[in-house]
Order: structure tokens, then sequence, then C-alpha cells
């Protein structure tokens, strides 16, 4: 028996990467640390290369590009870029990214957003 694929996700957890990224004085001129997790809904389709799903690769590469366009101040600003960037793939029909920042807070490990994009 044979099962049909009723959903295909492609995920990547923990990417670390620095970024000028905040609203604060003490945020500007500066990089920090960042965590982004992201998530691609696929159109179910049997993958059978990396031709036919989404590489892990576009999302380090999307928070790259983020990253060097230059500063940012809001963490939801962030994960809008890279969710457009991740979006514009062939067979993605929905994203999530979350970017955290692990030095916002003394009491936290990590603060930031998640934002959620469909085609």
């Amino acid at each position: 028996m044979t099962g049909r694929i009723a959903g295909l996700r492609v995920f990547v957890r923990g990417l670390r990467i620095e970024a000028e990224i905040g609203l604060n004085p003490d945020e500007r001129g500066r990089r920090q640390p960042l965590v982004i997790d992201a998530e691609a809904i696929l159109d179910p389709a049997a993958p059978e290369h990396l031709r036919d799903t989404f590489n892990y690769e576009h999302v380090v590469s999307a928070a790259r590009a983020v990253s060097a366009g230059g500063h940012v101040e809001l963490a939801e600003t962030f994960a809008l870029r890279i969710g457009e960037i991740l979006l514009a793939h062939h067979g993605v029909s929905e994203v999530t990214v979350s970017v955290g920042k692990p030095e916002a807070l003394d009491a936290a490990d990590l603060a930031g957003a998640e934002i959620k994009l469909r085609r």
C-alpha cells in the first residue's frame, strides 16, 4: 500500500547569524546575534531530487541577504523580509519565520517575533 502525500514541510531551526537590528540607540551601529527558525510548506509532490523540494540553503541565503541590507528596526520586519524571499521559491505555498534576539532580555533565553505568509 502506498501512502499519498498530504503535505510536505521543510524546516531550518536555530540558524544563528548576526545583524544590525533594534530600535534602541545602543543597538545602532553594531551587530548582534539572532536565532532564526523557518519552515516552508510545499505543494504536495513526491520528492525524488533536490529540484523537487526546498533547499535548506535558501533559508541561510535569505537571512544573510536581509542582514547585508543594513539596519532593521524590528524583528517583525526582519522575519517578513526573509519570508518574502522564501515564498518566492517555486512550489512554496506558505512560510513561517521566527527571529529571536538572545540578548534582548536578561530574564529570557530569546525574545522576538514570528510571521506566517501564504501565497
